[in-house]
Parts: structure tokens; sequence; C-alpha cells
């Protein structure tokens, strides 16, 4: 992956579950967050409802490829996190490649509200 870190720590993942925007559809959920640095960083969820080990390792690999294949498409200095659903096991990755450039790009690219309130 050219412009990405892993993320590992659960402060970041929090932060981008509460504090940032997301895109969902039944495959996939995926949240993200400026990060200011000039890189992107990724983190990919599997919970045990997707099933045993075998199948959350498939359902990451599936999401890496695709994330693999679009990264050059996606904005630098965000913070992404990809949640796997129970139906992401019976698709291939170009599934998940055609959701991130039809929707999790355009919201990505739409700008954030500053959470700074004005003062008068």
């Amino acid at each position: 992956m050219l412009f990405t870190e892993i993320i590992k720590t659960n402060k970041d993942f929090t932060k981008a579950y509460k504090k940032g925007r997301f895109s969902a559809n039944n495959l996939i959920a995926v949240y993200f967050i400026p990060n200011r640095r000039p890189y992107n960083r990724i983190g990919i969820t599997t919970s045990k409802k997707i099933g045993n080990a075998v199948r959350r390792n498939r359902a990451r690999r599936i999401i890496r490829a695709a994330y693999r294949n679009t990264e050059k498409h996606f904005p630098i200095g965000f913070d992404i996190i990809f949640v796997a659903r129970t139906d992401i096991i019976s698709v291939k990755s170009t599934d998940i490649e055609r959701f991130i450039k039809q929707r999790v790009l355009r919201e990505m690219n739409k700008p954030f509200k500053s959470n700074k309130r004005k003062t008068q």
C-alpha cells in the first residue's frame, strides 16, 4: 500500500466511530475522519458474527484487496475504518471496489464541518 499505514490503537478506532462520517451498504461500513497527516491510515474490523477465523480472515483479505486497487483515488490525510458485515463472505473484491468508487469517495470529497462555534 503506497500511501497508507495501519491503525492499531483502540483510541483511533473509537475517534473515527464517534467523530467521523460514514458510508455503508449490506457488505461493509466505512468510517472516515481527517487525520492531518501526509498519508492515510486504515483499520479493518471483522466481528465474530461473520464466522470463524477463516471467514474473518477472508473478509479482511477481500477488503484489503479492494482498498489496494482503489488506493490511488483516495484523498490523502484520512483515517479510514472498514467494518465488515455478514454478507461480505459471498462477494469478490470488485463489489467492494465498486461501492468505494461510487459512494465512499464521493462522501470523502465533501467538506467536513468544523466543530468550532462562531463567537460574536
